[in-house]
């Protein structure tokens, strides 16, 4: 079927209502040339670098990407898997599972996924759910904590991709949720699972991703909803001040970032005679680059060279019951007064589906 075409409109006909889970994006394979169009579509965005076009795109296309492509794909190598790019593999077994905990709760909705960058495109699921006659879509994009440079990227994706439908179905988004009940206690619930087969730390470090200091100063509340996560969880654990710290990854750029950076930090308490150090980022619904690779080689190096004895990386919410159910909370209150509740008739209809879909998710659970 061609999606690239507006369908044609079917007066009387029922309409369904999506729900569209949206992650920031991988490459198609860890190959440079996957890795440069990857990066060509993510470093072009003027929310992701906020520096004038005339300025930007001669650095972007004469360095960036002819160096860092090649680099990247190195590093996406080491964390690729079988089935293929983690980030892609966890959001699709998230969408999948969500749409089985939602029929539990008696809705009838269509679950979906894209990504920002890269494939499925935001464009691409949305033209299909288009075609499947979807009127209503809540996009959820998967951070937690609202930015300019992800979240309102996605919404930016959205709107353009609207721009010239006649058509357009009914839209809501969720602007972010670091601060909902149900994700500080998936995150709780992760930690104290780690802790209790492994032990606990001397400190724990909560890694956001970093964005430069000066969207702080412009008004993006980022900065503000990590550090609103971090105490909230800080205090579920009931962790002391001295116990955790908040850090800031991924720098790009001679800018000044958020601080303090993580690899300097966990540099720094490697010096200062900490002898073990875990990390846990709560802003990545979904282990990626930035956790396998930045997080449990680059930093762990980083520690271990400065003197430190046991560096720990606890892994992302991915496919926690307690993650799924928080999800699930989350979309049931941005779905309420649309027609998603089933009759009892309809019920006896979605529970076969929903043994298939118990059935997919069993299989896509030991696959993992």
């Amino acid at each position: 079927m061609d999606y690239r075409k507006e369908p044609e409109h079917t007066h009387g006909k029922a309409t369904r209502t999506a729900v569209l889970l949206v992650n920031l994006g991988t490459p198609d394979a860890p190959t440079p040339q996957a890795v440069r169009r990857y990066l060509k579509q993510f470093l072009s965005d003027p929310r992701v670098v906020e520096i004038p076009r005339a300025a930007w795109l001669p650095i972007l296309y004469g360095a960036i990407l002819p160096l860092r492509s090649r680099k990247s794909a190195v590093k996406y190598a080491s964390i690729w898997m079988r089935e293929g790019s983690p980030l892609r593999l966890h959001t699709e077994k998230q969408a999948t599972l969500l749409r089985g905990y939602l029929g539990e709760r008696r809705h009838r909705v269509h679950v979906a996924y894209a990504m920002r960058y890269g494939n499925p495109s935001i464009p691409e699921v949305l033209e299909k759910l288009q075609h499947d006659g979807c009127a209503r879509i809540l996009v959820l994009p998967l951070y937690p904590q609202y930015s300019a440079a992800a979240t309102a990227s996605v919404f930016d994706a959205v709107f353009a991709h609207y721009a010239d439908q006649r058509n357009v179905p009914e839209l809501r988004f969720v602007k972010h949720y670091h601060d909902h009940t149900g994700y500080i206690e998936a995150l709780r619930q992760s930690v104290l699972a780690y802790w209790q087969s492994h032990g606990r730390p001397d400190k724990l470090v909560m890694s956001f991703h970093g964005v430069p200091k000066r969207t702080l100063l412009l008004g993006d509340p980022y900065h503000c909803e990590c550090q609103k996560t971090a105490r909230l969880l800080a205090r579920q654990l009931g962790l002391k001040e001295d116990q955790y710290i908040v850090t800031f990854q991924s720098r790009f750029g001679k800018a000044e970032w958020l601080q303090p950076y993580t690899a300097p930090t966990a540099r720094a308490l490697g010096k200062a005679g900490t002898k073990r150090i875990d990390v846990i980022c709560p802003g990545f619904a979904a282990d990626c680059l930035e956790t396998l690779e930045e997080i449990a080689m680059e930093v762990r190096q980083e520690f271990l060279t400065a003197g430190g004895r046991e560096f720990h990386t606890i892994p992302c919410l991915n496919q926690n019951p307690e993650h799924i159910h928080a999800l699930a909370d989350i979309v049931e209150q941005h779905l309420l007064g649309w027609p998603t509740i089933l009759s009892q008739a309809e019920q006896d209809v979605q529970r076969q589906e929903l043994d298939a879909s118990r059935h997919r998710a069993q299989q896509l659970g030991a696959a993992k």
